[in-house]
């Protein structure tokens, strides 16, 4: 005998291959939400991780910015301390020079030779006098030239004058003190 199934079968056969791919299609759905949160978690952790070296790396880079600034205050203040002991190291020095230019202007200033003014600027000495004539003004030029702590005389000018009705030569001429060297204060 022949069976003929008169049930809707191909319909059937759609129907489960319909809801199969609804299944399939949530499933897929699901898993991909799941993909995407999981993803997306993921990679707002790392932003978060992140975001939390970078606030780390602020707060030592302040810190580190302070110690720079404290150290560029402790460098300028040494700097300043050492400024200042080089000027006290320079007078301590410097301290005896003018006895040492009196006294040895008075060793070398020949007779008939009368100093009217003395200025010093640093290490050069300007003199200004009177001579009764211009061999005294020579000697004292040779006398400055041979002493240990004057070099370099340099004759600016001379010219004939009348003082208290004497005919005398006035000159100008500047000479240079020579620096005190450490230990050979004593022995000059």
């Amino acid at each position: 005998m022949i069976r003929i199934n008169l049930l809707p079968h191909r319909q059937e056969a759609r129907q489960a291959r319909r809801q199969q791919f609804f299944v399939l299609t949530g499933l897929v759905s699901a898993l991909a939400v799941l993909l995407v949160f999981a993803i997306y978690t993921v990679i707002d952790g790392r932003i978060q991780d992140q975001n939390g070296n970078n606030e780390f790396l602020k707060r030592e880079i302040a810190l580190l910015d302070k110690q720079i600034d404290q150290i560029k205050k402790l460098k300028e203040q040494t700097q300043a301390l050492l400024a200042r002991k080089e000027v006290i190291e320079n007078l301590q020095r410097d301290r005896g020079e003018t006895v040492y230019l009196l006294g040895e202007l008075v060793k070398q200033v020949p007779d008939g030779v009368y100093l009217k003014t003395l200025k010093q600027d640093g290490l050069m000495v300007n003199l200004t006098g009177y001579a009764q004539s211009n061999a005294r003004v020579s000697t004292l030029m040779r006398n400055l030239e041979a002493s240990p702590w004057l070099e370099s005389p340099q004759l600016i000018e001379v010219k004939a004058s009348v003082l208290n009705g004497r005919r005398i030569n006035e000159f100008g001429m500047n000479v240079k003190l020579t620096r005190v060297q450490a230990g050979a204060e004593g022995k000059k």
